[in-house]
């Protein structure tokens, strides 16, 4: 539950080493976030986000989470809720692809999606469940503006991320009134490990400045946050371009 001013008491990551991921968590624990599960596939980049958040004040652990073997979830997130209720639950696991290899490939394109998309569902049903079951909690959803048009630079990616903004806005309406929040966050280009190498987008941020974001749009029960909120008017802009014309843009 949350303590008296309102600070969520734990945390569920779901993408345990997504630097997006450990910048929320950072600024979760700062604000009186006391347990935090980092779930993940085992690596050395988990083992050192668990200590981080250990020496920073927080009871980190870990738990085995693969995206890509659904059947797994509904084990190993129970054994996550099993040990307490669970105030947020982050869902920040995902892939860019690669995706001039990926229209070659097909495998590869489908790998893409079921990561992205298949696992996120599955997850998030198996973590909606949980939150409904023991009456509150939020669902924070790290979805993309490339799901808000297709565009010619990364629709595989992007149509996996549509399908996600879609499905949680979805989940929302059906939670509501049930105590459980779901915010979908949109963020554009953010600077990280997965984007290095990859020309920069207009309006890039940082993995900081999109922690900040989800943690206002906590406080404030945002349904939809942006990063950075000017995003909003731009993609207003963009979704009502012809696509004659949206075909041209260096996008």
């Amino acid at each position: 539950m949350k303590d008296a001013f309102g600070a969520p008491q734990s945390l569920l990551v779901l993408g345990g080493a997504s630097e997006i991921a450990l910048a929320t968590a950072r600024r979760l624990v700062a604000l009186r976030t006391r347990r935090v599960w980092l779930a993940g596939r085992p690596s050395a980049a988990l083992d050192a986000a668990v200590a981080e958040l250990r020496g920073r004040g927080a009871e980190a652990r870990t738990v085995d989470f693969d995206a890509l073997d659904p059947a797994s979830h509904e084990t190993a997130l129970g054994k996550v809720f099993a040990e307490g209720d669970i105030d947020v639950v982050l869902m920040a696991f995902g892939v860019l692809g690669d995706q001039a290899r990926d229209e070659e490939e097909p495998m590869a394109a489908v790998r893409v999606v079921q990561t992205n998309y298949t696992g996120a569902v599955s997850a998030g049903l198996v973590c909606a469940g949980a939150l409904q079951a023991q009456g509150h909690g939020s669902l924070v959803v790290l979805s993309s503006v490339a799901g808000e048009r297709a565009r010619r630079s990364d629709f595989i990616y992007g149509s996996s991320k549509a399908g996600l903004d879609v499905f949680a806005q979805g989940l929302g309406d059906a939670l509501q009134g049930t105590g459980v929040q779901v915010m979908v966050v949109r963020p554009g280009f953010v600077r990280t490990r997965a984007t290095a190498g990859r020309p920069e987008q207009p309006l890039a941020t940082g993995p900081e400045a999109v922690a900040k974001a989800i943690v206002t749009g906590l406080r404030r029960r945002s349904e939809t946050v942006w990063a950075p909120g000017s995003l909003r008017m731009v993609m207003t802009a963009l979704r009502h371009v012809p696509r004659p014309l949206f075909r041209r843009l260096p996008l």
